[in-house]
Parts: structure tokens; sequence; C-alpha cells
């Protein structure tokens, strides 16, 4: 059933941090600044709440929630190592929204 005025976003992205103990988080979004804005905050995920600052280190190219979620899945069962190279591989898919090169500046990576 879908409520009028209630669509939700079809496009998902997945990203990692770089916490201040320099460990890194995997989450999936559909709106990624208002989800590193929670993050900043303390706000959006247990684990990020006590390693702030955090740092976006990468993200995905844009897609549905099922292949963001599949990404993530296989993104956490890497080894630190493969992470980032795994979720460039699938950044390079795409071009690059001029959202997300607009994000990349604001964000300073």
């Amino acid at each position: 059933m879908n409520i009028k005025g209630k669509q939700k976003s079809k496009v998902w992205v997945v990203y990692i941090l770089r916490c201040s103990d320099d460990s890194l988080y995997t989450g999936m979004t559909n709106n990624i600044e208002k989800r590193l804005a929670a993050h900043g905050k303390g706000t959006a995920a247990k684990y990020t709440r006590s390693r702030r600052p955090v740092k976006l280190q990468a993200t995905s190219a844009t897609m549905n929630r099922s292949d963001a979620m599949r990404l993530e899945i296989k993104i956490k069962k890497l080894l630190r190592a493969k992470k980032i190279a795994e979720l460039e591989k699938h950044a390079g898919r795409n071009k690059k929204s001029k959202r997300e090169q607009i994000l990349k500046s604001r964000i300073g990576t």
C-alpha cells in the first residue's frame, strides 16, 4: 500500500567511513548528506557514536535498495584492506553525479 506524498527514494548508495580510531564503518543510505550529518552528531549508529569524528572514505555509485544491501553485506565480509577497493570498483560503474561531486568537495575527501 502506497501512502500519497510518502514516496521513498529509489536511489541508494553504500559508503565507508573512517572513524577516529582508524576503524572502518560501512553503511547504506538513500540520503547521504543527512546520514553523514547524523554520524557527525552521534545519532546515526551506535558503532560510530563513540568513534567521532568520522570521515567519508568512499561511496558507491547510485543503485536500488536491494543492490545496495547486497553490496553492503559483501563489503562487511571482506578484509579491511579490500573494503575500499571493492566499493571503488562499484563507484566506477556509473559516472558520479553532480550531487556526489559537490558532497565530496564539502567533506574534503
